[in-house]
């Protein structure tokens, strides 16, 4: 018998039962239902210690007492006041909203789950109701009349609740009439909870982990090169090529650095081939990093200084290795902090130069300030001046549709570039509908670190709407394989594509790129990089025959 934390434990015709209507009682006297599979299991006390985070204590989302320090009410109103002084845009999102409805049916928790709290107009106002009570005038005369409510430990279970069934997606501030950005309304009620101890420890776990090893995953140093020199073995039996593995290279050009889920989840790992193989076939100057060896960064679904110390850690080994410029791999988040907040926290890296291709001579001057571009602007740049020796056809047996990543999409305008790669590399490409693609993009439902098995009926929830657009082009083109450019987003959309569209693959862009690559003294190419025979290739005897001569002609 299937458990809560399991997808089959979910009926779909139970799921799709989903009631709009808010309940009769006022929003601010509803309390939340904290079922299994619903919520996320708090941050372990060893993790707080380990980033020196305030009132470290084991406690349980169920348990009556939640162990709340003395004088938490004191500590939460301090913590809004100095966040008000600090942060312009955070007074300016409390105070401008007109509860207008404009972004109420544009999550994907609330169109999957019905909850009203889970409009982003409805859980900015869980906030925004103690900011009016505590921090306004007419709050502090009219309470309730001014839409202000006093802080309890419920309202505090209730932050907890919601602030962590938000993604941080920002779709909804597309939509926004006055541009308020509710994805940074969660940052600070999250920030807030963890004044009084109060994490998720898929998220917190991470960053601990991150902090000391450089990783979200906690591996070391020889683990991380194992797991490479691995991957390298895999390489080797699809292709014949034996690559290098450049370590803590002082003096290179480039420091790459990815999200660790490419290291360790399937199909994240196909992904990191692919960045090895295109990397040796150019033959240019780059370096992995042991100590920065995550581009990832939890930290931005936990605190701004979470996220300022682990973003650190990228420029430091920069500095350290003496390199010229950063290249980033297909992540999100670390697209975030970098695109949106690396200047103001670690930056500028004026020590760097503005990143220039080693192969087509483009200097990228968008990233004169971060010296940081994405692994996707480097690869079109490439495939624009025919650097790349591509057979589409290797791919023709995929048909292939494409999931905008939230951070990369929307937080950084990445739109173009994956699409003109996936075009050059694969000849059956299908666009989900308009409304679910581009700035419109619906989350995958497990970023900002609610991607656990324990809230696996919400992740099922919130994937609902970008599952229903992948079941229609399913049914319509024939697509069986998406692609995506998150780490996250390719380990948590196999769930989200097994159960709402089954048979259609996830696959990262550079796989689909390396997949169609003629490598300079490649053997005959009879599988892909999973290992898997391609459709039509073990029939074609000249595959692999003088191969060596002619890729070695696009350098």
């Amino acid at each position: 018998m299937s458990k809560f934390d399991e997808p089959d434990h979910y009926k779909q015709d139970q799921l799709l039962q989903i009631d709009w209507r808010p309940p009769r009682a006022p929003w601010m006297d509803t309390k939340p239902d904290m079922r299994p599979g619903t919520f996320i299991y708090p941050g372990k006390a060893k993790n707080l210690n380990v980033m020196g985070f305030p009132h470290a204590r084991d406690w349980a989302v169920d348990d009556v007492d939640w162990k709340l320090p003395e004088g938490w009410q004191k500590i939460v109103l301090d913590g809004m006041a100095e966040r008000l002084t600090r942060y312009r845009s955070f007074k300016l999102f409390m105070d401008t909203c007109v509860r207008c409805g404009a972004c109420a049916d544009k999550c994907h928790f609330f169109l999957g789950g019905g909850d009203p709290k889970n409009m982003p107009v409805l859980r900015a106002e869980l906030l925004r109701s103690i900011y009016r009570k505590d921090f306004t005038a007419m709050g502090k005369i009219f309470g309730s009349l001014a839409g202000g409510r006093a802080l309890t430990e419920d309202v505090i279970k209730e932050w907890f609740y919601y602030f962590y069934q938000c993604t941080e997606c920002r779709r909804c501030s597309v939509f926004c009439p006055y541009g308020i950005d509710t994805a940074e309304i969660t940052m600070m009620g999250r920030e807030l909870l963890g004044l009084l101890g109060l994490y998720v420890n898929w998220v917190l776990e991470p960053v601990a982990n991150c902090f000391r090893l450089g990783n979200h995953l906690a591996i070391q140093p020889h683990g991380l090169m194992d797991t490479l020199e691995f991957m390298a073995d895999d390489i080797e039996e699809a292709t014949g090529i034996r690559v290098d593995i450049p370590m803590n290279k002082r003096g290179a050009e480039i420091l790459f650095v990815t999200p660790s889920g490419d290291f360790v989840a399937d199909p994240g790992i196909y992904t990191c081939m692919g960045y090895m193989l295109l990397f040796h076939e150019l033959g240019i100057d780059y370096t992995w990093s042991s100590y920065a060896s995550d581009g990832g960064n939890f930290g931005l679904f936990t605190s701004h200084e979470a996220m300022k110390r682990l973003n650190a850690k990228i420029y430091v080994e920069a500095k350290r290795l003496g390199v010229k410029w950063i290249l980033g791999g297909e992540c999100g988040h670390m697209w975030r902090v970098i695109n949106q907040y690396m200047d103001t926290m670690n930056g500028p890296a004026d020590f760097l130069e503005i990143p220039k291709s080693p192969i087509t001579g483009t200097e990228f001057p968008h990233a004169r300030s971060t010296k940081m571009i994405h692994l996707m602007e480097f690869v079109a740049d490439l495939i624009r001046h025919g650097k790349l020796n591509l057979d589409k056809s290797r791919n023709d047996h995929i048909n292939v549709t494409f999931h905008d990543s939230c951070n990369p999409a929307r937080a950084m305008g990445i739109f173009e570039e994956p699409r003109y790669v996936i075009r050059n590399v694969c000849n059956h490409f299908h666009e989900m509908p308009e409304n679910t693609i581009r700035e419109q993009t619906f989350c995958c439902g497990g970023g900002a670190g609610l991607g656990t098995d324990e809230n696996m009926e919400m992740r099922l929830r919130g994937g609902l709407p970008r599952g229903s657009a992948v079941r229609h082009v399913q049914e319509k083109h024939g697509v069986n394989q998406m692609a995506a450019m998150c780490a996250i987003d390719r380990a948590t959309l196999v769930t989200v594509c097994d159960y709402w569209a089954p048979g259609v693959k996830v696959t990262g862009i550079t796989e689909l790129v390396a997949n169609a690559m003629i490598f300079t003294g490649e053997k005959k190419r009879t599988h892909n990089l999973r290992l898997e025979p391609i459709p039509g290739m073990e029939l074609d005897e000249s595959v692999g025959e003088g191969v060596e001569e002619g890729a070695a002609a696009h350098v």
